[in-house]
């Protein structure tokens, strides 16, 4: 959006008064002392206004929560399947078990579906048995 001059209470008028439709004109020195007082008060209600989007958006909602649930067990299970792929082709490295390890270390929202979560509850306990298999076979 361009800005291309000042408008509101506090823009400069011409030098002749301003006049308003009842006839009641006021003087270039009465309208620029008056406009100078909301504007000034205008500036905090500015700044509450920003602090309360900025805390609205850190309120999660139910929906919110549940996006998040799903997109965590999603990627568990991304990451299952890398370390499947690893162990068929071969090439089982430790870059894969960092990154389950990592993905299953998140935090994990709840969004208060029991279905939801037996769900995860099942992928966090296979992704911590494969994690817990691969400990293995590195020490043995």
């Amino acid at each position: 959006m361009k800005v291309t001059g000042t408008t509101g209470p506090g823009a400069p008028t011409s030098g002749k008064a301003a006049r308003s439709s009842a006839g009641f004109s006021l003087g270039q020195t009465a309208g620029t002392a008056s406009a100078a007082a909301p504007s000034a008060s205008a500036a905090p209600s500015s700044v509450a206004d920003v602090s309360a989007l900025m805390a609205l958006q850190g309120v999660e909602g139910p929906l919110e929560k549940r996006r998040r649930a799903v997109k965590r067990g999603a990627g568990l299970l991304d990451r299952l399947d890398e370390m499947k792929m690893a162990l068929l082709s071969g090439e089982a490295d430790g870059g894969v078990l960092d990154r389950l390890a990592r993905a299953l270390r998140e935090e994990r929202p709840d969004d208060g579906d029991a279905g939801l979560n037996a769900l995860l509850d099942q992928i966090d306990l296979r992704a911590e048995v494969e994690l817990a298999k691969a400990e293995l076979r590195r020490g043995g």
